[in-house]
């Protein structure tokens, strides 16, 4: 039976966008496969995890397939696409619940499970908010702040994205404790207020999927789930249910000590004082007098990597500790030419903003070196 005569390059592209879920080890085999709709000339693919699913499809197809629906090995159909000449005319027919997937002389037959048992999410209920913006504004947005959430913290609620939508402002907030980036934004619709914690898995997944252009994404909050529909791709991800931190509380005021720094200059000092710095505590020393920013790391062998940059500051002198992988991770998912860093005294915690993005803030906490 046919499933479907398809280029290639047309089918590879959603089933790329769906698999990045897909895990490869899963206790529910499942769960490691793709689930494959036709429909008159259009076909669909949705690939879940129980907590994220993502759907996209292609129409258009040529006419006369039947309505099948079937799940096969998301990462083996796609590493035999990929292995395929690009712009291969490609064959996939169903023969005794094997997909064939043919190409020239090529032959590949996969085994396939039963669509009825592959497990969708629930349909959400209410919407309690929509939000429409450019693909490009929210994906910069997330990349802003990602970085900064926790990977496996015991305080489930850290491993995730702070997403609050507040009358004409959308804000994005993640903190793994140790550090917090922040970024806010307008929005063209009044909300009231909404606040939803979303998974660390989902946000990559968006950062991934989202493209530089300015077509619509629409985003729907409901109670424990969020939906984004943008181009042909549908993302459902469940909330994670928590308190997030008061981040407002974190985020400091009225600190006298700042000075400006070229980026790319204040990167580069730092990936070659990273060379020498302690492998388990990634320490480094800002050294902060009249005029000058001296940055040092040091490890177990003693030896020192030291770096000095020319400052405009007149303040009292400062020395202060900072794990040097966080600023390392903003500097380089921040794009702008100047940062601003602001301290307290050796025990506070440092924050850096950019002059041509106000509503970015970026606070870390200090180490004992």
């Amino acid at each position: 039976m046919k499933l479907l005569q398809i280029k290639r390059d047309v089918l590879l592209k959603p089933l790329q966008a769906v698999s990045g879920i897909v895990e490869k080890r899963h206790t529910l085999p499942i769960l490691s496969n793709v689930l494959i709709r036709r429909k008159q000339r259009s076909l669909s693919l949705i690939a879940t995890d129980l907590e994220i699913q993502v759907c996209t499809g292609c129409d258009d197809l040529e006419a006369g397939g039947e309505e099948i629906a079937l799940t096969v090995s998301a990462r083996k159909l796609q590493d035999i696409l990929r292995a395929l000449p690009e712009d291969s005319e490609t064959t996939l027919d169903i023969q005794n619940n094997r997909l064939q997937v043919r190409a020239g002389k090529s032959r590949f037959n996969l085994q396939t499970l039963p669509a009825n048992d592959f497990p969708t999410l629930a349909e959400p209920g209410t919407v309690l908010a929509t939000v429409r913006l450019g693909q490009k504004e929210l994906r910069e947005r997330l990349l802003l702040v990602q970085y900064s959430m926790a990977q496996q913290d015991i305080r489930y609620y850290l491993n995730g994205l702070l997403l609050v939508l507040e009358e004409d402002q959308m804000r994005l907030v993640a903190t793994d404790g140790h550090r917090l980036s922040y970024t806010g934004g307008q929005i063209t619709t009044q909300q009231q207020k909404t606040e939803v914690i979303l998974p660390r898995k989902a946000v990559l997944e968006l950062g991934k999927l989202l493209e530089m252009t300015d077509e619509p994404v629409e985003v729907e909050v409901y109670a424990a789930q969020v939906k984004f529909r943008f181009g042909s791709v549908e993302l459902v991800t469940k909330i994670i249910d928590g308190k997030f931190p008061d981040y407002t509380r974190v985020i400091p005021v009225n600190y006298q000590k700042q000075i400006s720094l070229d980026r790319l200059v204040l990167l580069q000092a730092l990936q070659r004082a990273a060379i020498l710095s302690n492998e388990k505590f990634r320490g480094v020393r800002w050294v902060l007098t009249a005029n000058s920013l001296r940055i040092s790391c040091t490890n177990n062998e003693q030896e020192e990597a030291q770096e000095e940059l020319e400052v405009d500051y007149a303040g009292e002198p400062l020395d202060v500790g900072f794990n040097i992988t966080y600023l390392l991770d903003v500097l380089n998912n921040v794009h702008e030419q100047t940062v601003d860093c602001a301290f307290g005294d050796a025990n506070s915690s440092m924050l850096m903003t950019v002059p041509e993005r106000k509503e970015f803030k970026y606070v870390v906490m200090p180490m004992r070196i």
